[in-house]
């Protein structure tokens, strides 16, 4: 299927964590026009030649999503670079230490909200004034199952993607009457680099990967964890003017865990 997003400008946060590259591929893949950022230039250097972008296809930039300004300046130099910003992709997120609600500590909390939640509203507040001055564009975030449930000793994380989920909502109500068109994705553990440092925080370091997924899937219909390549697919099809009447959801891809609700 022909998605249109030929010639795209595509933003992406996050850009050289497992999704984040999964998605850098996938866009580039559908002839998109790439900004990408990370918190380190070293990262991106090493991603940059796998995309196989011209440079003036591709742009790359420092940003901590934490930090307001440097957001602002993320959007703003990607529309000085390309014109224009036509998708949004919000895929910077980190997952906190396991802490038990009895031993659970502020600063852990403002750690994943500062990322998961304030990096978010940032990026959004400075893409839209953008997309609705066009009267058109996408966003998409990548949330989390965490988003619908809950994990003992992960209350930092789980919450902060319950608050992504209601910060989405908002924004297609915003957003969604100007041509904006925003939803979340709702992966449950994916294969990235994330979900072995929480098996290593939960099991202890050491464990074995395949014992670690058995354990961790065991929830999933299919037993095995998502895969990024799943996650950028359904990401190319959001950010796609083919799925424009879709506003405000959560997609849920959870190998099943929906249909236990």
């Amino acid at each position: 299927m022909d998605f249109q997003l030929k010639d795209k400008v595509v933003l992406i946060t996050g850009a050289t964590g497992g999704i984040g590259q999964a998605l850098a591929h996938a866009f580039a893949g559908e002839g998109c026009r790439l900004a990408i950022s990370s918190t380190s230039q070293a990262k991106l250097d090493r991603l940059v030649p796998s995309l196989s972008l011209p440079p003036e296809r591709l742009k790359t930039f420092v940003t901590d999503v934490t930090q307001e300004d440097q957001v602002k300046a993320l959007v703003d130099g990607t529309v000085e670079a390309f014109g224009r910003l036509d998708v949004l992709l919000i895929t910077a997120g980190y997952e906190g230490k396991v802490e038990m609600l009895s031993d659970s500590q502020a600063q852990t909390y403002k750690k994943v909200y500062d990322i998961n939640v304030f990096g978010p509203l940032y990026c959004l507040k400075y893409a839209a004034a953008y997309m609705t001055a066009q009267g058109k564009g996408a966003i998409v975030t990548i949330a989390s199952n965490g988003s619908y449930t809950g994990s003992p000793g992960m209350g930092a994380y789980v919450s902060s993607k319950h608050a992504v989920a209601g910060l989405m909502k908002c924004a297609a109500l915003e957003l969604g009457p100007q041509g904006v068109h925003c939803n979340y994705i709702c992966p449950g553990a994916v294969e990235t680099p994330m979900i072995h440092r929480i098996e290593e925080n939960t099991l202890g370091s050491g464990s074995d990967p395949k014992e670690a997924e058995a354990l961790f899937a065991d929830q999933y219909l299919d037993k095995r964890y998502c895969r990024p390549e799943e996650v950028a697919a359904l990401a190319v099809y959001l950010a796609s003017d083919i799925s424009s009447h879709i506003m405000g959801s959560g997609i849920r891809l959870d190998g099943g865990l929906d249909a236990l609700c």
